[in-house]
């Protein structure tokens, strides 16, 4: 059933059901770039989104130039990217998890904001810009420190011009010859972010905990999410073939719609917050 959330705080057919399903039940929930838009981070694929040719994983193993592109841009992004603030939907989860609602948080989004909002079971599908570590030895690295490195051995990312921010925390750079990219400090190896990039897996350890989240759930809600990218749908469809429940909320259509049992076509913050205030009694 696809169905919009009223205006004004009147509720359709559509989420009356959602709620419903939703009441009494252990909540899985499965989020994406959507549910991170309110607090300043753009979605890949939401309208109006530019077209972009992210770096895959097989460019930054076999170029330095390609890691130092990859770097140049990512470090400037992260300078809004690692200051961003969860907003209410965020902290509805976090809500929703204390109350005993929710078993746990599985995000495509590498943001972070889930960890900081205080949800306690979120397993980063995709990993997370926070860190970073060796390709090498697998020492790794607080991004911040990674940071402050940059900075040192670069001194004019000290006066960045404007830069528009991507999902994944990356920017657009120009002139990258010149840039000075930090080596692993245990053994001089090369440092990455903790993040999925096109064309790597998620590690096999990383989907089964996510796996293990919908199978100790009676619905699976998905926020924000496409659900273009395979991870996703996989576990859509453990939940479809466990006969459970799906609620898909986000704005225009998703990979997942017709394997839904309600599609609310609609913001994910007022959406999330609505739910939290009714499963909550507020």
């Amino acid at each position: 059933m696809s169905a919009a959330v009223g205006t004004h705080g009147v509720r359709d057919a559509g989420l009356d059901e959602a709620l419903a399903l939703l009441r009494d039940a252990r909540i899985g929930v499965l989020t994406g770039a959507g549910v991170s838009t309110d607090s300043g981070i753009p979605d890949y694929r939401g309208e109006g989104a530019p077209v972009r040719n992210p770096m895959t994983f097989s460019a930054f193993q076999s170029s330095e130039l390609a890691r130092k592109r990859y770097w140049a841009g990512s470090h400037l992004g992260w300078r809004s990217f690692g200051t961003a603030t969860p907003n209410a939907g965020h902290g509805a989860l976090v809500d929703l998890e204390l109350a005993g609602h929710v078993t746990g948080v599985i995000t495509q989004n590498v943001d972070g904001l889930h960890h900081r909002a205080g949800s306690r079971h979120v397993v980063d599908l995709h990993g997370s810009m926070d860190r970073v570590v060796c390709l090498d030895c697998g020492q790794q690295y607080s991004r911040f420190a990674i940071a402050d490195r940059l900075d040192e051995l670069n001194p004019a990312f000290a006066r960045p011009g404007a830069v528009r921010l991507a999902p994944d925390g990356d920017v657009e750079v120009e002139d990258v010859e010149a840039i000075v990219i930090p080596e692993c400090e245990v053994c001089g190896g090369t440092l990455k972010p903790d993040v999925v990039f096109f064309g790597e897996f998620v590690p096999t350890d990383v989907f089964q905990a996510a796996a293990s989240i919908v199978r100790s759930s009676d619905v699976l809600l998905v926020a924000g999410s496409s659900l273009v990218v395979n991870s996703g749908m996989r576990l859509l469809e453990q939940a479809r073939r466990a006969r459970m429940p799906i609620i898909v909320i986000n704005r225009g259509i998703t990979k997942g719609d017709s394997r839904a049992t309600v599609k609310l076509d609609a913001g994910t913050t007022e959406t999330l917050t609505g739910i939290a205030r009714h499963l909550l009694g507020d």
